[in-house]
Order: C-alpha cells, then sequence, then structure tokens
C-alpha cells in the first residue's frame, strides 16, 4: 500500500493478533484508496471472523467501506452474546480442538468434529454446506472466504475454551444428551439390550445405560463420572439452567 495515512484503533483484545509494533492505542496505517477496510484490518493479521462494529469518524461502516487519508476507524470485537442467523447455532471444529468438542458434546450441543486432519479447504466446505460454525486456532483457516461462519479460540487450555465459546455464543445447554465420541443422540438403554456390549464388571456395577443411537456406544456412571459432573455443573451454574442428570 502506498498513500495517505488512516489512524485504527483496535479493541485490546485484537491485538493479541498483530505484531507487537502494531499494538498501540492508535495505529497510522497507509491505505490505498481502493483496498475495502476489511482488507486493512486483515493485513493487520486480523481475521474478520472476531470483528464487530467498525467506526469510521464515529459512523458504523461495512467491512466493504474504502477508507481515506486522515480518517480514523475503531474496530471492536463480537458481541456477547454472538448472533449466528440463518440456521440452528451448531459447530464445526478442527482436528486441534478434540477436548473442546467432547466438552460441547456433554453438554448437549450440536458439535462436528474429526479425529483426522481432512484440509482446511474440506473444513470450509463443510462449514458452509452444514452451516456450521467453524472453530478454530488457526487465523489462516478462519480467512477462508468460504466458510459460512466462524470463530478463534483464543485459549489452549480446555477449561478456557469451553468458556469463552459458551460466553460468546450462548448455546442453549442439554446436558447427557449426545454422544461424545460421535455427536449421536443418546438414548434410555436397560442392561439386557446393551449386556452383549459390557464387560462382566460392568454389568454387574451398574443398572442405568444410555446408548448413542448413532454409533451404539453404551455409556453409565463410571469411575469418570464425577469428574464429567463437574464439568456439567459449572457450565450450567455460570452460562444456562437446566438439570444435570
Amino acid at each position: 500500500m502506498n498513500g495517505p495515512d488512516i489512524t485504527l484503533t483496535l479493541a485490546p483484545e485484537l491485538r493479541v493478533f498483530t505484531a507487537p509494533s502494531r499494538r498501540g492505542e492508535r495505529v497510522p496505517t497507509t491505505v490505498d484508496g481502493t483496498s475495502s477496510l476489511g482488507h486493512v484490518v486483515e493485513s493487520f493479521g486480523v481475521p474478520l471472523t472476531e470483528v464487530g462494529r467498525l467506526l469510521v469518524d464515529g459512523r458504523e461502516a461495512p467491512v466493504s467501506y474504502v477508507p481515506r487519508g486522515g480518517e480514523s476507524v475503531e474496530v471492536s470485537g463480537p458481541p456477547r452474546p454472538q448472533e449466528v442467523p440463518g440456521a440452528p447455532l451448531r459447530f464445526l471444529l478442527d482436528v486441534h480442538l478434540g477436548t473442546l468438542a467432547r466438552r460441547m458434546r456433554l453438554l448437549g450441543i450440536d458439535t462436528d468434529y474429526e479425529n483426522e486432519d481432512i484440509g482446511d479447504p474440506a473444513l470450509a466446505t463443510r462449514s458452509a454446506a452444514e452451516r456450521r460454525v467453524l472453530l478454530s486456532r488457526d487465523r489462516g483457516l478462519l480467512r477462508r472466504r468460504e466458510i459460512w461462519a466462524g470463530a478463534y479460540v483464543y485459549s489452549d487450555s480446555p477449561d478456557e475454551q469451553l468458556r469463552d465459546i459458551l460466553g460468546r455464543f450462548a448455546p442453549e445447554l442439554t446436558p447427557w444428551t449426545r454422544c461424545t465420541a460421535c455427536n449421536g443422540t443418546l438414548r434410555a438403554a436397560d442392561k439386557d439390550s446393551v449386556g452383549d456390549l459390557l464387560e462382566g464388571g460392568t454389568q454387574r456395577s451398574y443398572d442405568v445405560f444410555a446408548q448413542c443411537a448413532d454409533c451404539e456406544r453404551v455409556y453409565w456412571r463410571g469411575a469418570h463420572h464425577a469428574r464429567l459432573e463437574l464439568i456439567v455443573s459449572e457450565a450450567l451454574a455460570e452460562f444456562g439452567g437446566g438439570v444435570t442428570a
């Protein structure tokens, strides 16, 4: 770019995407008179999935607006909770977010996930075809134009990742209704119907079971149930009502 300057102010939470030299309160930025505001923001390293309101000299502007020299631009993050109109709220996670996917499914959130890397083009295409919000820590993936909607996962801690997504999108929580392995729906199952799938110790120790309608995996309140119950109870206490099972 070569031309006059504008002044760009990024919301504090967006400065993590930029080089240290561009994290100031008001950063002079050269524009060329043809590139859109969205392009300018992306040149700072910020995916447009992380952009909320854009204000040019105090007036709201679209990402397609072409900034002119001397203007002051303020870039905010998405509102919370963030609405995603046009389809039921459901998600697609990349290969690096397996723990987050399982926790979201534990809370009954429709969450698609592949445990093998199918590549950025396939993920973006699936996001568009199924109208799923694509979650990733890969900024390049989130900049692909074909994705339907997306969000950057800021933390590498599964606990913080879950809190961030629940706070940002406010999905309905219906714990213990989805298979954590495949995202299918769970249904009650009696011991006799699933007995062939259980080890002898499990058959003797437990009486209440659920089974996935898709992959037929069987669930019961085993040794890890207390840890899962804690994840569910903390999520419900902070982000939604409901009754844990």
